[in-house]
């Protein structure tokens, strides 16, 4: 299975998690592009968000409190779900309890993947998903 990108889709609330999510991403081969560490300053960010969905092949999204009430997050939730290409590479990982059908009615369709009990946990499950290997 290829994963050239994942989009990680998150509150800014949530960001240090985010960070170690993808951290330990990169550790086994899977690059990931999240706001907070592809943008710079002077960017038109609302245009590198979006340049970055339509590169990446994978949307993850981080679900807690604060995603649910994010604008952003629910705009790149709505684009994703448009997009015929990831219909079958959108996966919720749950942070934290949160009411996810305020995002869409739709998330119960996505195996999700527990982070509740910490990153590593969670992604031996996602790594499992996607038959790769842990290192």
């Amino acid at each position: 299975m290829s994963h050239p990108g994942v989009f990680l889709s998150h509150a800014s609330q949530d960001h240090a998690f985010a960070v170690q999510v993808a951290r330990a991403l990169r550790r086994h081969g899977i690059s990931g592009w999240y706001s907070e560490s592809h943008l710079k300053a002077g960017q038109r960010w609302q245009d590198e968000i979006g340049l970055a969905l339509k590169r990446c092949n994978w949307f993850l999204l981080l679900l807690s409190p604060a995603a649910v009430k994010s604008m952003w997050v629910q705009r790149e939730l709505s684009y994703a779900l448009r997009q015929k290409r990831y219909a079958r590479t959108i996966v919720p990982l749950l942070y934290r309890q949160c009411d996810e059908d305020s995002l869409s009615w739709t998330l119960g369709d996505y195996q999700r993947v527990d982070f509740t009990a910490g990153v590593a946990k969670g992604v031996n499950q996602l790594l499992r998903r996607w038959k790769i290997r842990r290192r």
